[in-house]
């Protein structure tokens, strides 16, 4: 494998939360060496000038929806693959709400081989918890295991019978599997489309109680007591639920948090004209709720951030706003949106990667993430500074969902790097 050395780059660590000029060098998939010089004496590696530009350990992002099997008319993992490699991802985290179901090794053995065939980028598959996404019986998650499956969950398919759950995270206990909830309660939040409050009443919105995922998270937490299982909680975006996840850590459960690029950096003002790309869920939240989730993560209460990318197409998105289907993609546009956080003061970049490629990378076990010599050369090499307007029609993402449509962002990814090959390279 040919070698390749980054020069004139600003390497950011996230274990080390530094940003410090230099080189890396990359050779046979790893990260062979860093270098303090921003120009080293490597002569047997191809050259790339990143003219100042950052350089840092690729995204991991949690809990990506394709469309296959079921939807492929709204992503594929070809153009999936490609949306991520445009947006510095270098692994994606496939959500097993599909039709039908990530509930068999027989269907997770299809969407491995057929990731490993379309993707350029790396794909793991998070596989059901209970069958169907049903509620009502497990899956045979040590079979699921071996087939390759890194976490296991229902999604937004609140697991309402407790029991049914209690027993799926015993045994998942007994295997050292992952489980990611859904922090809500389904009753209070059943067709829920905004926040309540003042806002969702002046709107004629139907409207969910920030209490829902309080409520969510405290049960599930409880049962994490209860069985010991390590739990991950994929969305936490109020401020409510905050203290319960502090609880719950400073207790020593085997305990983690997500949250996503949107309530990080949109609020449900942002809903006023009601258009539906701006329908994610859960609904955004109160503009107090985003800067306490901020926080969060700035605090490290907090761990992962997320694009929850979810493809839609014209015709649901096309509709009132209550009947419109929930969710936006992401993949291509997480980075230059989280900029937006940085570009505030509100999080600087290694605590941002901190968020984006080592925690979740250390959540599964998985050796990148890391801006060090050894580990895998997977790495996004961006400028935060160049400013653009983004026009949904040319993401590569087959659906076009995206509330940052005609958005003035600053930030673009200038190539992509699996395994030290690059996936990606910007015009």
């Amino acid at each position: 494998m040919t070698a390749t050395l980054i020069t004139n780059a600003r390497l950011i660590d996230p274990e080390q939360g530094t940003v410090t000029a230099g080189a890396a060098l990359l050779r046979d998939g790893v990260l062979a060496e860093l270098f303090a010089s921003p120009e080293p004496g490597v002569t047997d590696a191809d050259r790339i000038d990143a003219r100042g530009a950052f350089l840092a350990p690729g995204i991991v992002d949690i809990g990506v929806k394709v469309g296959e099997p079921g939807d492929r008319h709204k992503e594929s993992y070809k153009t999936a693959g490609l949306a991520a490699a445009a947006g510095g991802v270098t692994t994606i985290v496939t959500r097993p709400d599909t039709t039908p179901a990530i509930d068999t090794p027989e269907v997770l053995e299809f969407i491995r081989d057929r990731a490993e065939d379309d993707s350029p980028v790396n794909v793991l598959p998070m596989a059901a918890l209970t069958k169907g996404r049903a509620g009502r019986e497990m899956t045979e998650i040590g079979f699921l295991l071996d087939a390759g499956a890194v976490a296991f969950t229902d999604c937004d398919h609140v697991v309402t019978d407790t029991k049914v759950l209690a027993r799926a995270m015993t045994y998942a206990r007994s295997l050292g599997a992952l489980v990611i909830g859904h922090p809500q309660e389904p009753g209070l939040s059943k067709g829920g489309a905004a926040t309540s409050g003042k806002f969702a009443s002046l709107r004629g919105l139907p409207s969910v109680s920030p209490m829902a995922e309080r409520m969510g998270l405290d049960r599930d937490i409880a049962l994490v007591e209860m069985t010991g299982v390590r739990y991950h909680a994929d969305q936490i975006t109020t401020a409510r639920a905050l203290p319960a996840l502090e609880r719950a850590k400073k207790n020593g459960f085997d305990v983690t948090a997500g949250t996503s690029m949107h309530h990080l950096t949109l609020n449900e003002m942002d809903l006023a004209d009601y258009r539906t790309f701006f329908k994610v869920k859960p609904p955004l939240r109160s503009e107090d709720d985003r800067q306490a989730v901020v926080e969060a993560v700035r605090s490290g209460l907090i761990d992962i951030i997320g694009s929850f990318h979810t493809p839609q197409d014209e015709e649901s998105k096309r509709l009132p706003f209550e009947e419109a289907a929930s969710g936006a993609v992401g993949l291509e546009t997480m980075l230059p949106v989280l900029l937006r956080l940085y570009h505030s003061g509100e999080l600087d970049l290694p605590t941002l990667f901190r968020a984006l490629s080592l925690n979740p990378a250390r959540r599964l076990g998985l050796p990148c993430g890391r801006m060090a010599a050894g580990a895998p050369a997977d790495l996004v090499l961006f400028d935060a500074d160049k400013p653009f307007i983004l026009d949904r029609f040319k993401l590569q993402s087959k659906s076009k969902n995206t509330p940052f449509d005609g958005a003035r962002l600053q930030g673009k990814v200038l190539a992509t790097f699996v395994a030290g090959k690059a996936v990606y390279r910007s015009a």
